[in-house]
């Protein structure tokens, strides 16, 4: 039986937020209203830590933020935004815990918040071929339109999403030996509390306590690397 191994993205595989991050790239090379446009992010970024963030509210502030640029232009600043933001921020134990379940020939796929735009290159970069992640609405153009597709890929929504993707293969989480998922925060508890091999990767503090006291084990991938 072929187990699947699901990875969070952002201070997960990732020692950064990638959502975050593009967000301030776009101040600082300046394409957006710095002050306006940093101010409320912080402030969803101060939410999102807290675990009182409201998701639809966020992705469509950011979903919103890049409607207002061509298709053309946006991918044009992402192809930037990797080559200065995260290609520096893809680190060699990311690959080599990857490269673990590969060779075991698990299914693996990362499974994130941020929205598909922002975070497909990065899989792609990181040589996983499945992503769930928050899905922006596009119009007949090709143009993102600012707001989001279906349900949130955060807290709960996490295990919804999977369930769906893994029905759309004719499968459930069940069906394999072994499950596991990798992430850094208590958002994800949702989906921790139903794998078989729960592991928090750079837990926050929130975290870091929940799988003390349900005895997860605990990873810090970063450690000697940044």
């Amino acid at each position: 039986m072929q187990n699947i191994a699901l990875f969070d993205l952002d201070h997960t595989l990732l020692p950064i937020d990638s959502d975050y991050e593009w967000g301030q790239f776009l101040c600082r090379i300046g394409a957006i209203d710095t002050d306006k446009f940093g101010r409320r992010n912080a402030e969803f970024f101060a939410q999102y830590q807290a675990g009182t963030l409201d998701p639809v509210e966020y992705l469509e502030f950011a979903l919103g933020t890049l409607a207002q640029f061509s298709r053309q232009q946006l991918n044009d600043y992402h192809a930037q935004f990797m080559q200065e933001v995260i290609n520096p921020a893809l680190l060699p134990a990311a690959f080599d815990l990857l490269k673990q379940h590969q060779e075991q020939n698990d299914l693996i796929a990362i499974i994130t918040a941020t929205n598909r735009f922002v975070t497909q290159p990065i899989a792609q970069a990181l040589g996983v071929e499945h992503l769930l992640a928050a899905e922006p609405h596009f119009d007949e153009q090709g143009n993102l339109t600012g707001k989001l597709r279906g349900v949130p890929t955060s807290g709960p929504g996490k295990v919804t999403h999977l369930h769906a993707w893994l029905a759309q293969q004719g499968k459930q989480l069940s069906d394999f030996t072994k499950s596991y998922f990798y992430s850094d925060s208590q958002n994800d508890i949702p989906l921790l509390s139903i794998v078989t091999h729960p592991i928090a990767t750079n837990p926050n503090q929130l975290l870091l306590a929940h799988a003390q006291a349900n005895g997860w084990p605990t990873l810090q991938l970063f450690a000697q690397q940044h």
